[in-house]
């Protein structure tokens, strides 16, 4: 069984995604980062590779999803706290990335979103603990 998770984006330019993401507090791998890659480190067994469109297509013989009209997933991150959401969620929008949905508030669970610079949706929540034992 897996004990890892590579999750592989396209990007239109690397420099300015990596920039965008060390601006909301990632790191990155450097052993696996070229001119093609980076390795964004998102928890210990959690990497999202950020692949240059051309590099990313020798991957698959589909075509990439243009972002402006279609999605093909939202990646959502769990963190420890409403002020952790707001904080990552604000980072970002700070960083030139833009709100994807309104903000979401269900008591027990909070949740903001975000589009990154190629547009890939990203949803950062916090759900209370003690709502999820019951």
């Amino acid at each position: 069984m897996s004990t890892q998770i590579f999750v592989n984006l396209p990007v239109k330019d690397l420099d300015k995604s990596v920039g965008f993401f060390t601006e909301l507090g990632f790191s990155f791998n450097q052993q696996f980062t070229d001119e093609n890659a980076t390795c964004m480190v998102i928890d210990e067994n959690i990497y999202a590779m950020l692949l240059v469109e051309p590099f990313f297509q020798s991957f698959t013989k589909k075509s990439i999803v243009d972002t402006t009209k279609s999605t093909e997933a939202i990646l959502a991150l769990g963190l420890d706290s409403r002020e952790q959401v707001d904080e990552l969620a604000d980072k970002a929008l700070a960083a030139g990335g833009q709100p994807a949905n309104d903000p979401m508030d269900e008591g027990f669970m909070y949740g903001r979103s975000f589009q990154d610079l190629d547009g890939h949706l990203w949803e950062v929540l916090y759900m209370d603990p003690s709502a999820v034992q019951q």
